[in-house]
């Protein structure tokens, strides 16, 4: 039996209403202790707290994702700041900056995203980062404000880019994208990266491993992903999940 945390999670996404439980127990039976589940915006972060309040190896994360920055307002960050106050999380995420989707205006990205690292500096909290075509801008933000921890997830920057985020003390979090064999940029990153900056994730519902593609992803598969980075840094499964939960409890202060 492993014993793994899945770093990233939207467990409270409409697609596991049906059958929650049942994806929980699955979960649970592969290894699954722990379980971070991030917000996107304002009308997720109930959600969020109402699964983390039934079952106590959920934990939450709240923030403004810039995917839906047609969503936010301005008032939802004094909001976010009430909820990081009142319902302390243990990360503020996922935020970060999208270039990809061309519709995506960049500069409300860009100020929601400066005022969320304000915040988690201000909070003393982890930061949970969507960064898609915007590693470099990311990258010079979370210098530039400083005082920062947290994880770049579902990383698919360089390996130049990944040592940039090392020396600012970042996590990457690897998911099912590493399974694919046609993700060599990324299995030789993760083959050669340093272990204490290695954190496993699912991003459930999305991103399946490569076994599971086209098909709603869930937190068990998080077993294939260990899996797989195991075989590609030839080590003993067991250990990388010790060493990968040990990352995540001690970014996300789990007991």
């Amino acid at each position: 039996m492993y014993a793994l945390v899945d770093s990233h999670v939207h467990l409270d996404d409409l697609s596991f209403e049906v059958d929650r439980d049942a994806v929980l127990a699955r979960g649970r039976a592969a290894g699954v202790i722990a379980q971070i589940l991030p917000g996107v915006d304002a009308a997720s972060w109930p959600r969020i707290q109402q699964c983390c309040e039934t079952h106590r190896d959920l934990y939450p994360a709240y923030g403004l994702h810039p995917m839906f920055i047609a969503q936010h307002r301005p008032e939802h960050l004094d909001m976010l700041a009430d909820r990081l106050r009142s319902h302390r999380p243990v990360a503020l995420g996922e935020i970060g900056l999208d270039f990809y989707i061309e519709d995506l205006p960049a500069e409300p990205q860009r100020h929601y995203f400066s005022r969320q690292l304000e915040l988690a500096r201000e909070f003393d909290l982890p930061v949970i980062v969507h960064a898609r075509r915007a590693l470099e801008e990311v990258t010079l933000m979370l210098r530039r404000i400083g005082g920062l921890r947290g994880v770049v997830h579902s990383f698919s920057g360089s390996a130049e880019q990944a040592r940039q985020l090392w020396q600012l003390g970042f996590h990457l979090g690897i998911g099912g994208p590493v399974t694919y064999e046609r993700a060599q940029r990324l299995r030789q990153i993760v083959a050669q990266m340093p272990l204490q900056f290695l954190l496993l994730e699912t991003d459930a519902p999305d991103q399946p491993d490569a076994a599971h593609r086209g098909q709603r992803n869930e937190p068990a598969r998080i077993v294939e992903v260990l899996q797989s980075v195991a075989q590609l840094r030839n080590e003993d499964p067991h250990a990388l999940a010790d060493a990968t939960t040990a990352n995540a409890r001690k970014l996300f202060g789990l007991g």
